[in-house]
């Protein structure tokens, strides 16, 4: 059987944590960000989809392939 292609989703952290609520920094720290201007690749699923929907405004979308 053939490999599937699995999209990802490259997201960079724009926003401080600091004087937010903790589910937004566990949020935060659950996609791999922690600095400001860091970026991960993430698997494009819906619970990533979500999570980054949730701290919408801490992140951006820089890439999506």
């Amino acid at each position: 059987m053939a490999k599937k292609a699995t999209k990802t989703i490259t997201v960079e952290q724009v926003g401080s944590p600091i004087r937010r609520p903790k589910e937004q920094r566990a949020t935060l720290v659950g996609l791999g960000l922690n600095k400001m201007h860091r970026r991960r690749t993430l698997e494009d699923t819906p619970s990533v989809r979500g999570m980054i929907a949730s701290v919408g405004h801490l992140v951006r979308i820089v890439d999506e392939a």
